[in-house]
């Protein structure tokens, strides 16, 4: 299997904020949140343009999210209004879930859309500041399911939800838990309630699972904040660094203070700064699918390789 260098990563767009996922079609268009209040794309021929939020929430934020049909987008806003927003192409803003359980949404993570058009969210924690969860053993994030039914939680007590994403047979939800340093999958009942929690994949030292995204061949290939360590996950259970850029002191020091429980949102943005700008989004793309596009919290552009083996189509893939 491929072994990935920094000095072979090649870049496309430019001027990104944040671009914290990603999201690719088969038209050659990449879409990703951008800090400055919207969605950036990177047109098949190479343009960065930035679509803008009109009358968005103060302080919003765009952290996960998915590509609608009519590309239009749900939008999981990490800034201090929180909720699920749709987003028009030309940018202008309705709140699309803002209450769960008789309660205000805190800051949330990420929005999927599976093929039977439900939409899965989730919610990191419910501490806020939502850094006060970053602590080892802690787990109080959880997922929403949107369906014709409504909105409701179908998991909780989760180690710092992130991308949660229904996996091509449509039979699994996959979960990475940040802080339990784990991806984890529940299976998808007829009624679209959950069954019991398994353990997909366990992260070693200062690997902390952000976004993911599934291959050809059945396995999950994982990005890590503060290692920026790109981990492909088989069915099987094994696991291989496919790219890593990140320093062993800083690696280090980041586990000592997960371990005796001073670990900080600092410690987390140490992989910002490396070159790969803290890694934290994956999408498969191009015309064959198997060119992997790399988001971060940092860096101003995305990161990119060729795989041997192509990924998976998204259910927006066709969008």
């Amino acid at each position: 299997m491929l072994s990935v260098d920094t000095s072979t990563l090649t870049f496309v767009g430019e001027g990104l904020s944040r671009p914290e996922c990603v999201m690719a079609t088969r038209s050659g268009d990449l879409f990703m949140p951008d800090k400055r209040g919207g969605i950036a794309v990177i047109r098949a021929n190479g343009k960065t343009e930035l679509i803008r939020a009109k009358n968005g929430p103060e302080g919003f934020l765009p952290n996960g999210f998915a590509v609608m049909p009519d590309r239009s987008f749900l939008i999981a806003d990490l800034g201090p209004e929180g909720g699920v927003w749709h987003m028009a192409p030309d940018g202008t803003m309705t709140p699309r879930l803002m209450e769960i359980e008789g309660r205000h949404l805190e800051p949330t993570n990420f929005v999927g859309l599976d093929p039977k058009g439900r939409v899965w969210v989730s919610v990191s924690t419910k501490l806020i500041p939502r850094e006060q969860s970053m602590k080892k053993g802690h787990a109080d994030g959880y997922l929403i399911l949107i369906d014709d039914k409504g909105a409701r939680v179908v998991a909780d007590g989760i180690g710092f939800t992130n991308e949660a994403i229904v996996d091509p047979s449509g039979e699994w939800l996959y979960v990475n838990e940040t802080i339990a340093r784990r991806t984890s999958r529940y299976p998808i009942r007829s009624d679209g309630s959950l069954g019991p929690r398994q353990t997909f994949a366990q992260y070693g030292a200062a690997s902390f699972p952000d976004g993911f995204a599934f291959d050809a061949e059945g396995a999950v290939w994982t990005v890590t904040v503060v290692s920026n360590r790109v981990i492909r996950t088989t069915p099987d259970g094994a696991q291989q660094v496919i790219f890593e850029d990140s320093d062993a002191a800083d690696n280090a020091a980041v586990e000592a203070a997960f371990q005796d429980g001073t670990y900080t949102r600092a410690h987390l943005d140490m992989g910002g700064r490396r070159p790969a700008g803290n890694l934290s989004g994956i999408s498969f793309g191009g015309p064959d699918l198997k060119t992997v596009y790399l988001g971060s919290l940092f860096a101003p552009h995305l990161a990119s390789f060729r795989s041997p083996v192509a990924g998976a189509p998204p259910v927006h893939w066709e969008f």
